[in-house]
């Protein structure tokens, strides 16, 4: 006989009601349940701060305020947000919840990589990478847990997509890792090229963008930041428009091999690829990045770089060579360092900016292609020296 408010705190209560009372009655308790429910902080831009601030009858600039603090200050406790009311202090934990994905695991690499494993809730953990450099600092996001994309020299697509990570999933790999660092070390470039296909979350992922960028918050470059995609062709616009940078994994000379090694491209081809990236390089007046994993024996050859050649030499970009890095069951392996200077040294000759990355967290298994979610019999370490997984 109790007033549903009065009676129904959570979902079990709802689930005692569900044999008692009509479905109208029952309807309303879910519209309830829902409005009980705070709202993540970091999912919300500037715009849904103020939004969620009005349906509850507060001042718009309210939003601004919060959001400077939480992100220029990174101060998440409303308590210490001093310029807010003090009435106004002691309501906004009940709107909004500051909640952040947490590291569950933290690993350093001999060679000052940093590998951080982020629990993202229902039993699930993506990692992400910050790969510094003697001018800068690149975190390595991820954007799900798992891909579909299936490309087959990448650990994370043995691992069928699970996951769409949420906007404050990702931002919060951003500021879990900043909080770690101690000045004057701070992230200074942001690269989507974690777990996942960003392009097949393209909600979230310009979303995080917009709130990583946002000049009255944390006012990252847009030129700073890189999306990467294995070639999902209809969403390359997308990037143009964001204004980030655009990086494409190319990985094959021609659609034969590219077919097998990543099957997204029987559905975009290299000709429709190649065409988008063109149109991206006129509109966003930047280069494109391409990066080109080199297989022994599958696509590293002379002859391959002649092809390569011939696909990219009309689009503004620079080459990316990365020498494969083992996972287990892959089927490939890491071809010779001269390999790799023969087929850096032809594009370079026909004048296509080419570099060969520098190998960083293979110790630790943070090397590009080597991410996964935790599991009973991951990999933790590898013997660099003779590529030993352990």
């Amino acid at each position: 006989k109790l007033p549903i408010t009065q009676f129904i705190s959570n979902k079990t209560h709802l689930e005692l009601l569900i044999p008692h009372t009509s479905p109208l009655i029952l309807c309303q308790a879910v519209l309830y349940l829902r409005a009980m429910q705070k709202v993540n902080f970091f999912n919300c831009n500037l715009t849904d701060l103020e939004q969620v601030l009005q349906g509850q009858g507060k001042e718009k600039y309210r939003a601004q305020q919060i959001f400077k603090w939480a992100y220029e200050k990174r101060i998440f406790d409303p308590a210490l947000m001093s310029n807010l009311a003090k009435d106004f202090r002691s309501e906004v934990p009940n709107i909004f919840s500051f909640e952040l994905p947490a590291i569950v695991e933290h690993r350093v690499s001999q060679d000052g990589t940093q590998k951080f494993l982020f629990d993202v809730g229902d039993g699930m953990t993506v990692e992400a990478v910050l790969i510094p450099a003697d001018d800068r600092n690149t975190l390595c996001v991820s954007s799900e847990v798992g891909c579909n994309m299936a490309c087959q020299f990448c650990f994370t697509g043995k691992q069928k997509l699970k996951k769409r990570l949420s906007v404050q999933q990702i931002v919060g790999q951003f500021l879990q890792v900043a909080s770690k660092l101690v000045e004057p070390v701070r992230i200074t470039n942001i690269v989507f090229m974690g777990m996942g296909e960003p392009l097949d979350n393209t909600e979230n992922v310009f979303k995080a963008i917009e709130i990583l960028h946002d000049p009255r918050g944390i006012n990252f470059s847009r030129k700073k930041i890189t999306v990467s995609t294995s070639g999902l062709v209809p969403q390359i616009p997308l990037v143009t428009e964001s204004g980030v940078r655009l990086a494409v994994s190319l990985n094959a000379p021609n659609d034969a091999i590219r077919d097998v090694i990543m099957p997204i491209n029987k559905k975009y081809p290299l000709q429709d690829l190649m065409a988008a990236c063109l149109e991206h390089t006129e509109k966003a007046r930047d280069r494109v990045t391409f990066e080109y994993v080199l297989l022994k024996g599958v696509n590293d050859h002379i002859d391959h770089a002649r092809q390569v050649y011939q696909w990219i030499k009309k689009v503004p970009c620079k080459m990316n060579l990365i020498p494969f890095n083992e996972h287990p069951d892959s089927g490939f392996t890491r071809p010779a360092s001269q390999t790799a200077y023969e087929f850096q040294k032809y594009l370079l000759d026909k004048g296509i900016h080419t570099t060969i990355r520098r190998t960083m967290g293979r110790d630790i298994y943070a090397a590009c292609g080597q991410l996964t979610s935790l599991y009973k019999e991951k990999p933790q370490f590898q013997d660099v020296a003779t590529g030993v997984l352990g």
